[in-house]
């Protein structure tokens, strides 16, 4: 009975976040309209931000607010997992929606994207954790935090050149009315604003709900605490990401749907990483090592992609889904 229970509940949860999602991107668009921003600085930045924060908060209270090892070990596991599984299995999804969405006559079955901003969102991830993964290797505190401190100024440089760009070739689609405004031309700033901290709201409480049904159905099928940790965990926290994009992806904004994950990936890759930096030793055991070596693996494959004539090619992205297999292989034979 709990099992049947908390699946409907794991039911609710899904439907809680696609509607907050959809609250959520057709307000930050809106809020892109109405400052005149690039796609670049809507989905890479405000879009990956505002989604990325409710889970943020996990590491920071885990590892400067917690009492135990245990704890610090929860926060860096938030920290590891996250551009885990953006890289390794949110993109191919996007990939296998795609091919999807296409075989239903919805769309193309080729993404459209400024392959320039997503060749610039990689490098700086690729950049950025690499150094997070040298300093495994270096146990001095004083070059964790100067490392901490560079990935912090590193990320507000690429909100810096996010916030200069300009869409040469014009927004992707039509922009539909506010969902709290429907009449208005142009809906005031007070409601946008509402509706994006509701649909934020939204997306918070819909994770939550996620994480609390999946913790309770591993339990009950003696599920390992390692797996729950690592995998069930980071998909449950990174499904606001998931959803936006998905649902950007449908509606033909490819450039918002990836900007959204790959921005997301920067973003994860610097300010959560530089809090365990400077909040813990830096110390992995071996089986997170595997998460952020995997992680810089598969940036590095669609980072080669998108060098690759300029095209994401969905049937071959999706591949970087067997690392992700792989490794949950890897922690049932642990």
């Amino acid at each position: 009975m709990t099992v049947l229970l908390y699946t409907l509940l794991f039911l609710v949860s899904v439907a809680v976040t696609l509607g907050a999602c959809t609250l959520f991107t057709n307000a930050i668009e809106w809020v892109g309209k109405r400052f005149n921003l690039s796609e670049g600085a809507v989905g890479g930045v405000l879009a990956a931000i505002g989604t990325t924060l409710p889970e943020t908060s996990i590491p920071v209270i885990a590892i400067f607010f917690g009492d135990s090892r245990a704890e610090a070990e929860v926060g860096l596991g938030a920290i590891l997992g996250a551009p885990f599984m953006l890289t390794t299995l949110v993109i191919p999804i996007l990939a296998i929606l795609l091919m999807a969405y296409a075989g239903l006559g919805k769309r193309t079955a080729s993404f459209h994207l400024n392959y320039r901003d997503v060749r610039g969102d990689l490098s700086f991830f690729v950049a950025a954790y690499s150094v997070a993964l040298g300093c495994v290797f270096i146990p001095s505190r004083l070059a964790h935090a100067v490392a901490a401190v560079g990935l912090m100024g590193l990320y507000l440089y690429y909100v810096k050149l996010k916030f200069s760009e300009t869409d040469e070739e014009g927004g992707e689609g039509g922009l539909e009315p506010l969902i709290f405004a429907k009449k208005a031309a142009i809906p005031s700033f007070g409601l946008i604003g509402l509706q994006a901290v509701l649909g934020l709201a939204g997306l918070a409480l819909g994770a939550h709900l996620f994480i609390l049904a999946a913790e309770t159905i591993a339990g009950a099928l003696s599920i390992s605490p390692l797996i729950l940790a690592l995998l069930v965990a980071p998909l449950a926290t990174e499904l606001p990401e998931m959803s936006n994009s998905f649902l950007w992806l449908y509606k033909k904004k490819d450039r918002l749907a990836v900007g959204n994950v790959t921005g997301a990936i920067v973003f994860q890759g610097t300010i959560p990483v530089s809090i365990g930096l400077l909040g813990t030793d830096w110390t992995l055991a071996p089986t997170a090592l595997i998460t952020m070596v995997l992680a810089v693996a598969a940036a590095t494959f669609l980072l080669a992609q998108a060098a690759w004539g300029a095209l994401w090619r969905p049937w071959l992205l999706s591949g970087s889904a067997i690392l992700y297999i792989g490794y949950v292989v890897y922690l049932y034979g642990w």
